[in-house]
Parts: C-alpha cells; structure tokens; sequence
C-alpha cells in the first residue's frame, strides 16, 4: 500500500503535503513534526515578531481544519530517529514505526554554535524557532545594549528589530562587509551606510573569543583585537548547518547536505530530500550547491508532488530570496559568484537601485533594493533565459521591467 511519510513540518514539508493532495494525490500521507503545534512560518520570527507589542503569535502555515479536510496526518513533538531501509520503515522517537512506500526529508536545517567560552551563559541567543524567537521578544523588553555575532540576513533584520525598540546595537562580523557570501560590494556598502545611519554599530574584521559573565549570565563579547563589547543579550548569528543525521546513520549520499539528482531522489530510489536539508543540482548556480529559502523549499516541494503524483519533474526554478531590515526591502533573484562583474542601475542616494550581476557576460543574478517590480522582472528574464549582456544595462533609459514585458509577450 502506498503511504508517503515526510519527516519535516516546515515550509517544505507542509507544501508537499498540500502539492500532493492538489495534484489529485490520494494515498495516506503522514507528516511527522519535532515541534509541538500547528507548523508556522519561519521569516517573520526575525522580523515583525521581535516588534510586536504584548505576546506575539507564531503565523501557522495551514490551519488545523487543513489538515483534517485534506486526510493529512499531523504527528507532533514526535520525530523520526531511524530510517530502515531493508524494511521501508521509520522509527520515531515515542518508539512507534511508520512504514512507507515513498519517504521524503525535509528535515532542514540547525543553527550553527559559537564554540567559545561562556556560549551557554544565560543571555545568549539563537533565532530560528519560535521558542527561540519567544524567548528573544522577552528579552529585549528588559536590555539596553546588545550584541550581534555575524552580519547574515537574520543577524541584520535582528538588529534592526532591536534598534527600532531602543537598544544600542552592535554587530560584530569576521569578515569585510554584511551579507558578503550572496550580496555585490555595491550593495553591502549601501547597507552599512544605511544601519550606521541608524545607529547601529558595525565591526568588520573581527572575531569574538569569549563570552563573559556574571552570576551564570553574560554582560560582554570579548573580541580576538582584546575589545570588549558590554551586552545585556548576544545573539549568534553565524549561518546554520543541513539536518542530514538521518540520512548519514541510514546511509545515503550526503555532501553539504543530503545528495539528490534532478528530481530530488536520494541514492534509495524510495527515499527523497527536498528544502534546507537538500544538496541538489543547480543549473543556476551551475554546480550542486544547498539553499537556505522559503523559495527553494516550496518549489522543490511542488515539483516533487508532480514526481510523486505520476509526473516525473525535474527541478530547475530560479531561487529568490528577501531580507527586510526596517525599511530597507532586499530582494535577490539568481546566484552570483564572488568574482562575477556588477554594475549599479537606479537611484543608490534614494536606497531604490538593483546590482546586474554578471559571469563571463552572462546575467547571473539581479539584487534589488525597495524596487519589487524590477525583482520580479529579473525573476521571469532569468527563467526565460534570455541574453542581457552589461551594455544592455548602460544604454539609457534601459528598463527590465519594460524588457520583460516585450519578453512575455
């Protein structure tokens, strides 16, 4: 009997469950929860939900008539901890087995830890669930100073959440510049204006060595250049890493992530991975690379239903992503490399411009500040595969939205 089991109820796993059922998919399908509740959305916990007045409220994914109408079992705080191959079986934590014909991972993906003295100090945060986001909201009721270990998205839109509440900020960052592994120098520049301007304090080039405090609760950073950095909360920053143990113990192919082909097949034909987790071919990116997005898990989601469902699909979307620090509306679309060429095009002084990336005159990414028409443009010109070269770019009055239109029609 056919029985898909997904282990994973976030953005991923939820989207499968309901591509399924919309693709006329009609065997059980069982969704199996390391969290207790309804499964929610993940961007607004470093956003909106640090802001909110009283207690705020995680945004459920699907309500829990959702699951109910559409014949989707929810198991919660009750994760898989064995994968049986030999036997098409999972085992979870409470004991009890599951069997399945089809098992997808959607297990994503953990924060990375902060291996220094004084990490497990009260005081020290984490920010990728809600009740790491909880505990976070409540704390910034009561500090005035705050430190930030790592300029990533989640440690940006933090910061401004804190600043926006009155707390001195300061972000330390190892390396040159914000967002460096997916932003232009172009664009990272106008960001540290833009949060300095703000009042937020940014330290590039530095490392923190220590975490120091009092009374089993942390009052400092200690940074690698000897400053000391007075902090009521620290909040680390500092990238995350696949939830790939299941898939190693049960002995699938795994890279910087659980390995899968085009069609999001592990190396068991029976097993699948898709969202965070997943090390996939990306023609985009033009090698196999793992993403971090809202964007990638729901389409990677979708186009497995279609597999599942009878309609073997490869997966090729052009990835997207978003930061929102305060006013200032990120939106990327495509993958650069480090060494791809750029060229500004809009109004920087107003904070409304997009960075045109490029790799051997080929557009490869489009990174567009308070400008949704332009992302959205970049999106379907990307996917269209149209060639857009640099001098395409300084001609003037050029416009892509305009050549997107010309484009779909």
């Amino acid at each position: 009997m056919k029985h898909t089991v997904i282990a994973g109820a976030g953005h991923a796993g939820v989207q499968l469950a309901d591509s399924l059922r919309a693709e006329g998919f009609t065997a059980p399908i069982t969704l199996v929860s390391n969290e207790t509740g309804l499964p929610y959305q993940r961007p607004p916990l470093s956003k909106d939900f640090l802001t909110a007045d009283g207690t705020p409220q995680t945004l459920p994914l699907k309500a829990r008539k959702f699951f109910a109408d559409n014949d989707i079992r929810l198991i919660e705080s009750n994760p898989i901890v064995r994968i049986d191959r030999s036997a098409c079986a999972v085992q979870l934590a409470d004991q009890d087995t599951l069997n399945y014909s089809d098992l997808v991972l959607a297990t994503g993906a953990r924060n990375r830890s902060l291996p220094v003295p004084g990490a497990q100090l009260d005081g020290v945060h984490y920010l990728r669930t809600a009740s790491e986001a909880s505990l976070l909201h409540s704390a910034l009721t009561t500090a005035r100073t705050a430190v930030v270990i790592g300029a990533g998205f989640i440690g940006l839109e933090f910061a401004t959440a804190a600043r926006t509440r009155g707390i001195a900020v300061t972000v330390i960052e190892h390396g040159q510049r914000p967002m460096a592994r997916v932003l232009s120098e172009e664009m990272s520049q106008h960001f540290v204006s833009a949060h300095a301007s703000a009042g937020i304090r940014l330290v590039f080039g530095e490392a923190i060595t220590a975490l120091e405090g009092d009374n089993s609760r942390v009052y400092a950073a200690i940074g690698r250049s000897g400053e000391r950095y007075p902090s009521d909360i620290v909040v680390i920053g500092i990238g995350v890493e696949p939830n790939t143990e299941l898939a190693t113990a049960a002995d699938l192919s795994t890279l910087n992530g659980i390995a899968v082909d085009p069609y999001l097949r592990t190396s068991d034909k029976h097993i699948w991975a898709i969202g965070d987790c997943a090390h996939f071919p990306c023609t985009h990116a033009g090698a196999p690379t793992r993403l971090e997005s809202v964007q990638n898990a729901v389409d990677h989601a979708r186009a497995l239903a279609r597999t599942l469902s009878g309609t073997p699909t490869e997966y090729h979307q052009v990835p997207w992503f978003w930061s929102h620090q305060g006013p200032h509306k990120l939106q990327i679309a495509g993958i650069a490399g480090k060494q791809d060429d750029s060229i500004v095009h809009g109004d920087p002084p107003n904070g409304k411009f997009s960075v045109f990336r490029f790799r051997d005159g080929a557009l490869t990414c489009v990174e567009s500040l308070n400008s949704p028409a332009v992302h959205i443009a970049a999106r379907k010109i990307l996917a269209s595969h149209a060639r857009l070269t640099l001098e395409d770019i300084a001609i003037e009055n050029f416009d892509l939205r305009r050549l997107a239109n010309d484009f779909g029609h």
